[in-house]
């Protein structure tokens, strides 16, 4: 039976939906579909067919357009799709008015990625923090919804006079999200005790977009087994491991990754795990190179640790993964037309921006092992000056000898 589900998971069809907006281009828009592909498959869907339409500003009826609705619907009920997943955020009147419509399930970006994160959280701790994200996401959009909630904890002494069931389940909510605040502030508690006790070593944050190979490179890093897969959002729950560089001890942090339109209820939801990121000496920010737009990413990730810190300046090294994936179109030496990112050889491309980051990026691949040597050189180096800022009095410590017993020099 269990065998049953799963397959029937795996072979849900959906179709997605997105918009070439004023503030949204072509190119754009088709990348956020190809990642919003990429989320369904995470989530077990597969994508039969994308819809883009060209329009100002979503449709506040419907999303899209009377017409491009119908041409959805017509392909919906032609070939078996039971799921339409939009892109962006619906508000209540929207899902309902495209579910009398389409007549299937409607999805939004934001609870396709609830929907992943529930799979995925697999702690007490993590499954406390989606739980918290699915309610406050749940909460505005009672209006369309028949939740009999109240049947979670009994009716009796539960509605008051002329109170409709909308209210009902809205103050069983609210209820609920309460217990779960002060569920995740015994969580922080409990953390940050943890925290305290790690003593004074340096604490290492790998940060970067999902899917850019931090859990991977813990794995190379610590000699450690973490969950790793190419899918969106492989972890969710901290991990962390001590590792020793040479004679340096320092804690290294595995943490979710983050992703474009990420949630603010996630954000809020998972303060306990994203607070090993405020509290860390040092963050190891890793890009997926091979990704055609990295760039963009490296950005969103930017703009989420600005919002996470607080405006703390904390050093970071770049850590470039995946040069074995990275692939470029060779230009033609008659093609005139101007150099972009997608016709660049990488050591070209090094030579870019990039280059002016001298000795806080490097260029690894986690996968094959490609120039961990140089990653840990690098990282022993930025340890050790976090460390004699903490203990001046330690430097005797990291005194490297050579063969004759004599002091190398640093």
């Amino acid at each position: 039976m269990k065998d049953l589900i799963l397959s029937q998971e795996v072979t849900e069809r959906a179709v997605l939906v997105g918009l070439i907006t004023e503030n949204q281009n072509e190119a754009k828009a088709n990348e956020y579909l190809d990642e919003l592909e990429f989320l369904a498959d995470t989530a077990g869907a597969v994508t039969v067919r994308k819809f883009l339409q060209r329009i100002p500003y979503p449709n506040p009826r419907t999303f899209v357009g009377k017409g491009k609705l119908e041409e959805i619907r017509e392909f919906v009920e032609s070939n078996d799709i039971g799921m339409a997943i939009f892109d962006d955020d619906l508000s209540s009147k929207q899902v309902a008015n495209i579910e009398r419509e389409l007549k299937v399930k409607i999805l939004d970006r934001t609870s396709l990625i609830l929907d992943i994160f529930a799979k995925r959280a697999q702690t007490a701790n993590a499954r406390t923090q989606v739980e918290l994200a699915q309610y406050q996401y749940l909460l505005p959009r009672l209006t369309r919804m028949w939740t009999h909630l109240e049947r979670q904890r009994g009716g009796i002494g539960m509605r008051g006079p002329g109170e409709t069931q909308i209210e009902t389940d809205r103050r069983i909510i609210l209820n609920r999200i309460s217990l779960l605040k002060e569920q995740l502030k015994e969580i922080d508690k409990q953390k940050a005790v943890q925290r305290k006790n790690r003593g004074k070593l340096t604490r290492v944050a790998l940060v970067g977009y999902t899917n850019a190979g931090k859990s991977t490179l813990m794995n190379v890093l610590s000699k450690s087994d973490v969950f790793a897969e190419n899918k969106l959002f492989a972890t969710l729950d901290t991990t962390v491991r001590k590792v020793v560089i040479d004679n340096l001890p320092f804690l290294l942090t595995d943490t979710v990754g983050f992703i474009r339109k990420l949630p603010t209820h996630l954000v809020d939801s998972f303060k306990s795990t994203l607070d090993e990121v405020r509290e860390a000496d040092l963050l190891l920010h890793v890009v997926d190179i091979s990704h055609p737009n990295f760039e963009d990413q490296i950005e969103v990730v930017d703009k989420t640790l600005a919002e996470i810190c607080k405006g703390e300046d904390k050093p970071v090294i770049m850590v470039f993964n995946k040069i074995d994936a990275y692939s470029h179109i060779p230009k033609d030496e008659d093609d005139l037309t101007p150099r972009t990112r997608r016709n660049i050889p990488l050591q070209e491309l090094k030579e870019t921006w990039m280059n002016r980051m001298h000795d806080n990026c490097v260029f690894i691949s986690a996968k094959k092992e490609i120039n961990i040597g140089e990653l840990r050189d690098m990282l022993y180096a930025k340890a050790r000056e976090i460390h004699l800022s903490r203990f001046p009095y330690n430097d005797f410590l990291f005194q490297k000898y050579d063969d004759l017993g004599q002091p190398e020099e640093q």
